[in-house]
C-alpha cells in the first residue's frame, strides 16, 4: 500500500549540485525532498514569479503600452528564473542571478517615477518627460545599481545589499503613493481602484516578507513541526520562504499594474483603456480596441459585467472612426 505520509530522510551532506558555495542558505533542509533539487520549495515556488511576470509582459505587449513596462516585466520573470537556480543548486553565481535583477527590476520603475515627478511640487508632471531629464535619471539610476553590483560582487555583503534594495523599493512605494494622493480622478471608481491596487499589492508584499522574516528567526521552531508532526509531504506547506516567493509575486504582479494605471492617468491617455477585475480578483489595464474573453468586474470583488459590454465599446470607437475614402 503507497504511503501518503512519510518521515523526513536525515539532511546529506550534499546532493546533485555538490558542495554549496551560496552565501546564505534558507531554513528549508537541503536535498531531503529530491537528490536533484536542494531546497524543494523555494525552488518550485518561483513559478508564481515566472508566471506572473510572463503575463504581465504579455499584457504590456497586448496592450501597446510604454517598453518601461515590458523591461520591469523582463527582469521581474529573470528574478524568478535566477530564484528557481539559486535554490535548487545553492551556487553563489546563481544567488546573483536572483538579486541583482531584484535591483534592475525595481530600478525602472524608479526612473519612471523620477522623471515623471515635478522636484518643485513633489508631484507628478502630467506630461512625458524631456529627453534630457530621461537621460539624467537614467545615468544616476545606472551609476547606483552598478555600484551596488560591484559592491556586492566585492564584499559578498548581503545585508548591505537587502537594505540598499529596501531603501530603493520605499522609495518606489512613497513617490507613486504621493502622486496617487495627489491625482484629482475624473470619478471615484478611477480613485477607488487605484487605491485599492496600490493597496493591495502593499499588503500582499507585506504578508510574504513577515512570512520570509518568520522563516529566518523560528527556524528551528518550523524544522521541528515538519519533522515531528507534519512529515512528508505536508511538510513542504510550512516552508515560510516559498511562501514569500508566492506572495511576492502576486503582490509584486499587482503593484506594477497599479503603477501602469498610474502612469497612463498622469499622461491623461486612460480613456484609452479599461481598468479590470478578472474574475473579480486579479487587476488588470486593458486597450479598449481588444475584447476580454473572460469574466471581469470593474471594481474589486464587484458584481460581473456583461459580456457584451465590452464588444459593444469596442464597436462604437471602431464606427466613429474616420472611414478610409
Amino acid at each position: 500500500m503507497t504511503k501518503f505520509i512519510w518521515p523526513y530522510p536525515e539532511e546529506p551532506q550534499s546532493g546533485f549540485w555538490g558542495n554549496t558555495t551560496a552565501i546564505i542558505d534558507w531554513c528549508e533542509e537541503n536535498y531531503v525532498v529530491s537528490h536533484y533539487i536542494a531546497e524543494w520549495s523555494n525552488t518550485l515556488t518561483n513559478f508564481m514569479f515566472i508566471l506572473v511576470a510572463s503575463y504581465f509582459t504579455y499584457g504590456s505587449i497586448r496592450n501597446k503600452l510604454e517598453k518601461r513596462f515590458i523591461i520591469i516585466g523582463f527582469f521581474f520573470a529573470l528574478v524568478g528564473f535566477g530564484s528557481w537556480l539559486f535554490h535548487m543548486t545553492l551556487k553563489f553565481r546563481f544567488q546573483l542571478l536572483d538579486e541583482l535583477p531584484m535591483v534592475y527590476a525595481t530600478s525602472t520603475p524608479a526612473w519612471s517615477l523620477f522623471c515623471e515627478l515635478d522636484w518643485n511640487t513633489l508631484r507628478a508632471t502630467h506630461k512625458p518627460a524631456s529627453k534630457r531629464k530621461e537621460w539624467f535619471f537614467g545615468i544616476l539610476v545606472v551609476s547606483f545599481t552598478t555600484g551596488l553590483t560591484w559592491f556586492y560582487l566585492a564584499f559578498e555583503a548581503p545585508i548591505i545589499f537587502q537594505v540598499l534594495y529596501g531603501f530603493l523599493t520605499c522609495l518606489v512605494v512613497a513617490i507613486s503613493s504621493s502622486f496617487a494622493y495627489f491625482l484629482v480622478p475624473r470619478n471615484k471608481l478611477v480613485k477607488r481602484n487605484l487605491y485599492t491596487t496600490m493597496g493591495l499589492g502593499i499588503v500582499i508584499f507585506l504578508f510574504g516578507f513577515i512570512s520570509w522574516q518568520l522563516d529566518i528567526h523560528m527556524c528551528s521552531f518550523w524544522r521541528h513541526l515538519r519533522r515531528t508532526y507534519l512529515l512528508l509531504p505536508l511538510g513542504t506547506l510550512v516552508e515560510l520562504h516559498g511562501w514569500w516567493h508566492i506572495l511576492t509575486g502576486m503582490g509584486v504582479y499587482t503593484y506594477i499594474v497599479f503603477l501602469q494605471y498610474l502612469r497612463v492617468l498622469n499622461l491623461g491617455t486612460d480613456d484609452q483603456y479599461l481598468f479590470i477585475w478578472r474574475w473579480a480578483l486579479i487587476p488588470e489595464l486593458i486597450s479598449k480596441d481588444l475584447a476580454i474573453n473572460t469574466k471581469y468586474s470593474l471594481e474589486f470583488w464587484g458584481p460581473y459585467e456583461s459580456e457584451e459590454r465590452h464588444l459593444v465599446e469596442a464597436s462604437a470607437t471602431e464606427s466613429q472612426e474616420p472611414q478610409a475614402e
